[in-house]
């Protein structure tokens, strides 16, 4: 998706929240969480999915919305935050020590507050609905929220290690190197934030590995299971 397209889902997103008139008790809408191996698929391989379940929402309701690096600048702005701030927000768990020092010299509060700000956005984003929110823990935070569907995406190395390659023109080892090394991170930061394992497949009501389903295919099942998971 473009920074243009991303832009302006987002801002209808939000002007869909603001002008939507209250109702009573009105049936919370579906929200999905993608927690994914690096490289397991696409960047623009979400498109179809949004497309799909976009086809299925009746007239009038909020778009559905993707939040990924995005999310991070939506965490920024309900807090009230710097924009400078988004450098020291990796979806990573920053050594004890090299966070200690950025703290002490104020280059940012603490990590597990920063931590806890980006879960009460995921959390009011998917009580909205209508959003795909993509890492940073996102099922972990939502388990307790029952319309929330949770998916893993998974695949071998070596076609991880060839779609890496392929994006990022880089060598094999390179691209191997790059994959290990962002796999860890995002399995460091769910097990110091939450005390999870990414790969516990216990966290997922769907883990769907995209070696054996073309991306339009993939995204069929992922909209058919959260469709039917929503009824």
């Amino acid at each position: 998706m473009s920074g243009l397209q991303e832009i302006e889902r987002c801002a209808a997103f939000i002007t869909a929240q603001v002008h939507e008139p209250r109702r009573g008790a009105a049936p919370r809408r579906l929200a999905i969480t993608v927690s994914r191996q690096t490289g397991a698929a696409e960047p623009a391989a979400v498109e179809p999915l949004l497309r799909l379940l976009q086809s299925r929402t009746p007239k009038g309701e909020r778009p559905w919305t993707v939040f990924d690096k995005n999310l991070v600048e939506k965490v920024l702005e309900d807090h009230h935050l710097s924009s400078e701030l988004d450098r020291f927000m990796p979806e990573d768990a920053v050594s004890p020590v090299e966070d200690a020092i950025q703290e002490a010299l104020g280059l940012h509060p603490p990590t597990d507050e920063l931590v806890r700000q980006t879960a009460e956005t995921i959390r009011r984003l998917v009580e909205l609905g209508n959003a795909i929110i993509i890492g940073r823990g996102a099922n972990v935070v939502t388990a307790d929220m029952p319309h929330v569907f949770h998916v893993r995406l998974v695949g071998s190395l070596d076609r991880r290690i060839e779609r890496i390659s392929r994006l990022m023109k880089l060598g094999r080892k390179e691209a191997e190197a790059y994959i290990l090394k962002e796999d860890r991170a995002r399995a460091r930061y769910l097990k110091r934030h939450y005390n999870a394992d990414v790969d516990d497949p216990l966290l997922y009501h769907l883990v769907l590995n995209t070696d054996r389903f073309a991306t339009e295919v993939g995204a069929e099942i992922v909209a058919e299971a959260a469709l039917r998971f929503a009824r």
